[in-house]
């Protein structure tokens, strides 16, 4: 059955991980219901700060842990969480560059190592991949690569593309669709880090049955392609 068309959109608040999965997958549920979504993507921590202070939000789609935190604040719904995708740290380098090994931990050290300066960005992504350079040794002295953290909301492949790091390391979805790079692939097993993005339902919402038939549509099978699609995982 088609619901009814809502005059008034529903707006979702995410990060910048998610943003192109998700303006694929509103789309398609607004062909399906009629409904009308509005999604307002940006940094992760910017976007958890926006509806810890209450800005007005239906649904909000961020790393499983901001959610949780997210929900310890009362600004979600903590019964409404559902996890939507599972998301894994990629590499890239300047396209036309040659490409570095990365099937395992010393291999990928290496890589960074050769380098000049390495991008990472903020987020769970970026948080793990601090501490990882950081065992490493990287970046402790000058000898070490220069270690390169993105702005909020700027993808690290705009770093690698332009030249102001020879590597780059964030979520595949928010590095395959950019031009001027070349991704290497994912990190291998034994230092990947995934990233569950989940959504819920905001505090602050004034539709909240229409919130939670967006949040089944997302996390439903027909969402499936779209999430591989972009470089992610059903959860």
């Amino acid at each position: 059955m088609v619901n009814a068309p809502c005059t008034t959109p529903l707006k979702v608040v995410s990060s910048m991980a998610t943003r192109q999965l998700l303006a694929d997958l509103v789309e398609a549920y607004r062909r399906e219901t009629d409904e009308q979504v509005e999604v307002v993507s940006m940094g992760g921590v910017a976007a958890a700060r926006r509806v810890l202070e209450g800005e007005p939000y239906d649904v909000v789609v961020l790393a499983s842990d901001a959610i949780e935190r997210l929900a310890a604040a009362r600004r979600v719904d903590p019964h409404s969480r559902v996890d939507l995708v599972r998301s894994g740290i990629a590499v890239a380098v300047k396209a036309g560059a040659e490409l570095p090994g990365i099937g395992n931990a010393a291999a990928v050290r290496r890589a960074v190592m050769n380098a000049r300066a390495v991008g990472y960005s903020t987020g769970p992504s970026g948080t793990y991949l601090l501490k990882l350079f950081e065992s490493w040794g990287i970046g402790a002295d000058s000898s070490m690569p220069r270690v390169v953290q993105a702005p909020p909301g700027v993808p690290v492949g705009s770093l690698v593309a332009s030249g102001e790091v020879d590597i780059g390391f964030q979520q595949l979805s928010e590095l395959m669709h950019l031009d001027g790079i070349a991704v290497v692939g994912l990190l291998p097993p034994d230092i990947q880090s995934t990233t569950i993005f989940s959504a819920a339902i905001c505090g602050t919402t004034q539709q909240q049955e229409k919130a939670r038939a967006l949040i089944v549509f997302l996390a439903s099978p027909a969402a499936h392609d779209a999430k591989l699609g972009h470089g992610m995982e059903p959860a």
